[in-house]
């Protein structure tokens, strides 16, 4: 069975900062972050805005909160993991993404994932719940890369294919919610599609996630 393990880097939070002021493609995810931290950020390097956000953020990064948050994450990640990976594995019909896999913790809301290095981040400011329903969320996009992704971007492009990736996420809802009790509530744009997918899947009577994603591309092909 593969690992996750949730994990406070200073470094990797700051860089995430870094990102989502400076590069705001899919969502605006900058906008609840305080305007100090902004100041410290907008027009600079990475290099150049690191040591003042490091500043600005070193009561939280030294605070045993981060500390007690991070292990009640391992504690309560362990608790559904085997459960998690067997569901994905029973879905796709494909074994989970095997190896380590790291879950940063970020001091924003943004939470940006990593196929070709297996992470993914959380929000210290979201509740265990809402934690454990991102983790699922994000380690379902690793598992679409390694055996979907590319197959399906050759038939309807990068950008679609990105689309329907965050709106296979619907599923979470449909076969998932018992093991963190939120919903994952996806992105306005993909509104449509996540219906879409939610009425093909309820339809099946034997579950197929290669048709169901067969079924993804045609809709997607006419878009």
């Amino acid at each position: 069975m593969s690992k996750v393990t949730f994990v406070f880097d200073k470094g990797k939070d700051i860089e995430n900062i870094w990102k989502t002021i400076n590069d705001n493609t899919l969502k605006d995810f900058s906008q609840n972050i305080p305007q100090k931290i902004k100041g410290a950020v907008q027009g600079k390097t990475l290099e150049q805005a690191g040591q003042e956000l490091e500043n600005i953020n070193n009561n939280f990064y030294n605070s045993q909160i981060l500390q007690i948050f991070t292990k009640t994450l391992n504690n309560s990640w362990k608790t559904i993991e085997k459960e998690y990976q067997e569901r994905i594995e029973k879905i796709t019909k494909k074994p989970f993404v095997k190896g380590k896999i790291n879950a940063y913790l970020t001091t924003i809301s943004k939470c940006p994932y990593s196929p070709e290095e297996k992470w993914f981040m959380v929000s210290v400011f979201n509740n265990i719940f809402g934690c454990m329903q991102t983790a699922g969320h994000e380690l379902f996009h690793l598992q679409f890369h390694k055996y979907f992704f590319k197959k399906v971007e050759k038939q309807i492009g990068a950008q679609k294919t990105h689309e329907l990736k965050e709106s296979l996420t619907i599923l979470l809802n449909l076969e998932f919610k018992d093991l963190w009790f939120v919903e994952d509530k996806g992105y306005e744009q993909h509104k449509d599609l996540r219906n879409f997918i939610k009425e093909q899947w309820q339809s099946q009577k034997e579950k197929d996630f290669d048709v169901l994603i067969e079924k993804c591309v045609e809709y997607l092909k006419e878009k």
